[in-house]
């Protein structure tokens, strides 16, 4: 049996392992841009993990081990990869519910619960990646006659050791590249580092590593009331209306018989109209007896204990956002209870201090730090939106690998939180500048995504190794031209490169132009790159530029 504090250990090595590894797995990526990475992304995620589980007792149960690892682990959920990480081990703990400790036949459980939830979440799950390297592990689980949890470690992790070296015959990409599938050699990675601990009992020893200085400021304090819904309250309609008399109108009778269906009846008359004010559970009621005194105007129905929950929530979130204007130690963004009058906010992921400014002027709230070469974390964009005091509020990602981080926000989020799934910088730009504040939330969600969807994206990078890559035979250094996410040429002179790319974006339609430079070129290059550009396009096509301060792109272009 294994016991909650050797759970916890294992885990934490297997945390240790994929950080002392994950710059080995980065290098497994097939594609050659320089990004945030698998092994660093699903580091990262298990970190996260790591910082809770350590505080654990050695009297842990392994409910609160699993429990404790998979929470944390979703708010610390970094890209695609990581995210799956985080559901794998999410599955594996409701597997470990109401369990001190785990038998071998809890063990292949726990996988196979594993892995149902997690390919349950992904829209289309491709084999050959870490998926079926978990499948494969759980599979062969399912089937071990042992009752030695040491043992059913060993199956579960040779099994998915197998299934990592064949992922190059399920995806031609990787076998053309040489190597195996990231995710998977990460997942192995991580169950080698757990094995440890419950074969060996030695937990492999992690980097060491500072931590991040947070921003310090004083803050004063805001005083909190909430009031509590009364538990002797029997009728929950608040009910209003104006009668408008006819010959037989009664202010008697309608009081008496409002006083027959609930309480806290108010009625009021003069000679045209009757006021009336009734708790009850049956407001329909109310109306049509009314309605036998005159036609009816100014009708209002509220359900007070809906209304008392949003107090609760609003209280709450106050309380909240004091205890954070009090902490020194407060991080970037500040927690901030939802203003009722506030309908929609706005939360952008970019990097580069040009970029932020640009989506801070066209009217996002909060900017989160990342993109190609960070993934935030799903905390990290929950803690943004929670400094967004609206009710709802839009997330534009701008990159594909953090749009499941982004994802898992919207349900451990205290408001609500729509997710627009914008690829690129420009596409989160074009859908800014296309909200209407006199629309509700999902017609901006359609008319947003449909502005972003007609944005083509120019990148212009650099190759971080030699590759071969899409029919591409590239060199590390060379200028690397994608359009729309896919590689169109490459070049060595950075100047043509990106003429070259512009000229081949725009079609007959277009009518704009940005290039948004980045942070390694400077201002007079990219002036002079600006005016090649426009000269070698059609009349009629406006180009400008931006200086957007990103890293890992030189410029970003964007058409439309």
């Amino acid at each position: 049996m294994i016991k909650g504090s050797v759970l916890r250990d294992s885990m934490i090595s297997g945390a240790n392992s994929i950080a002392n590894q994950r710059s080995q797995i980065d290098e497994l990526n097939v594609f050659p841009v320089p990004d945030g990475d698998t092994g660093t992304n699903m580091s990262m995620t298990v970190t996260a993990a790591k910082r809770e589980l350590v505080k654990l007792p050695d009297n842990c149960t392994v409910e609160k081990v699993s429990s404790v690892a998979a929470s944390s682990m979703l708010r610390g959920a970094r890209g695609n990869s990581g995210v799956i990480t985080s559901l794998l081990f999410r599955g594996f703990s409701k597997a470990l519910v109401g369990k001190k400790e785990a038998s071998a036949e809890d063990l292949a459980k726990a996988f196979e619960s594993g892995v149902a939830a997690a390919y349950k979440a992904v829209m289309k799950p491709t084999e050959g990646t870490m998926l079926t390297v978990a499948r494969m592990g759980a599979e062969a689980a399912a089937v071990a006659e042992t009752e030695d949890t040491t043992e059913m470690f060993t199956i579960i992790l040779d099994a998915a050791k197998v299934a990592l070296a064949n992922t190059p015959e399920q995806l031609p990409v990787l076998k053309k590249a040489g190597v195996v599938d990231a995710g998977g050699a990460g997942f192995v990675t991580i169950l080698e580092g757990m094995l440890s601990v419950l074969r060996d009992g030695v937990m492999v020893e992690g980097e060491a590593s500072e931590k991040t200085a947070e921003e310090k400021a004083n803050f004063v304090p805001k005083g909190v009331y909430a009031a509590e819904i009364d538990p002797n309250m029997k009728n929950f309609y608040c009910t209003e209306f104006l009668v408008n008399k006819n010959d037989k109108a009664s202010a008697v009778k309608l009081r008496a018989f409002l006083e027959s269906i609930g309480d806290s009846v108010v009625v009021v008359d003069d000679e045209d109209i009757i006021k009336a004010h009734v708790h009850t559970n049956d407001p329909g009621k109310a109306l049509s007896s009314a309605m036998l005194h005159g036609f009816l105007s100014n009708m209002k129905i509220e359900n007070m204990k809906e209304q008392n929950a949003e107090r609760q929530t609003e209280g709450k979130g106050l309380e909240k956002q004091a205890e954070a204007e009090k902490n020194p130690n407060a991080g970037k963004f500040k927690y901030a209870a939802v203003d009722p009058d506030t309908a929609y906010g706005f939360v952008a992921v970019a990097a580069g201090d040009g970029l932020k400014d640009i989506f801070t002027d066209i009217g996002v709230n909060a900017v989160v730090s990342g993109g190609q070469t960070m993934n935030p974390s799903t905390e990290d964009i929950l803690e943004a939106i929670h400094s967004v005091p609206a009710k709802t509020v839009f997330v534009l990602p701008n990159n594909k690998n953090i749009i499941m981080a982004a994802e898992m926000a919207v349900d451990i989020a205290d408001r609500k939180v729509i997710v627009l799934p914008t690829r690129t910088i420009p596409q989160g730009i074009s859908a800014m500048l296309s909200f209407d504040d006199a629309a509700d939330a999902e017609a901006n969600a359609v008319a947003m995504m449909q502005a972003a969807d007609r944005v083509a994206t120019g990148l212009v990078t650099f190759a971080a190794r030699n590759s071969d890559f899409d029919g591409h035979k590239i060199k590390e250094g060379e200028i690397l031209a994608l359009e729309n996410g896919k590689l169109s040429f490459t070049e060595k002179d950075l100047t043509k490169a990106a003429v070259k790319l512009a000229r081949s974006m725009v079609k007959k339609d277009s009518s704009f132009v940005t290039v948004i430079s980045g942070c390694d070129v400077n201002e007079e290059e990219a002036e002079k790159l600006t005016e090649q550009i426009s000269a070698k396009m059609p009349s009629g096509v406006e180009v400008t530029r931006l200086n957007g301060g990103q890293p890992v792109y030189y410029y970003i272009i964007s058409v439309e």
